[in-house]
């Protein structure tokens, strides 16, 4: 995939988010809430300096339409990596979500924990200290994600 369609992709995202904040009024509260649950992983340091993993469920409002908001803040980057890449123990830069809009990944926890991710599959990655964890590009294509900063506000 080259980096204008990644690009296309990742200002698509973006876009959907902000068509979140205005959801169509004549979507039914039942039909909202007939859709398949959307989880994202949180990687986040633990009490023993070890990177862990909870897996959050993202809850809409109270008639399935009101948007789960991100404190996502400015700075956001589309990345690629080719497959077979792996970027050993390592901790997060910084609070941000990444979401894998193409190819396939793996997290990997210090417990031997994996963690498969694919196009859709979005991770709030917290572990800003301690041994941190292991990515690695599985499959054959390359892995391009978009990771949004969390703001500290």
């Amino acid at each position: 995939m080259n980096s204008k369609y990644a690009l296309f992709i990742g200002i698509g995202l973006l876009s959907v988010s902000a068509l979140m904040m205005h959801p169509a009024q004549n979507v039914s509260a039942a039909a909202a809430q007939t859709g398949k649950p959307i989880k994202m992983h949180r990687l986040y340091t633990g009490p023993d300096g070890q990177t862990h993993a909870q897996e959050i469920e993202v809850k809409f409002g109270p008639g399935g339409t009101d948007p789960f908001k991100l404190a996502a803040g400015a700075g956001a980057e589309i990345r690629r990596a080719p497959p077979g890449r792996v970027a050993d123990w390592h901790v997060a830069p910084r609070r941000q979500y990444v979401i894998t809009l193409s190819g396939h990944g793996e997290v990997e926890l210090v417990d031997g924990t994996k963690i498969e991710l694919g196009p859709g599959s979005i991770d709030l990655a917290e572990d800003l200290t301690g041994k941190g964890h292991i990515t690695r590009v599985i499959g054959n294509e390359d892995r391009v994600t978009i990771a949004i900063p969390v703001s500290d506000h």
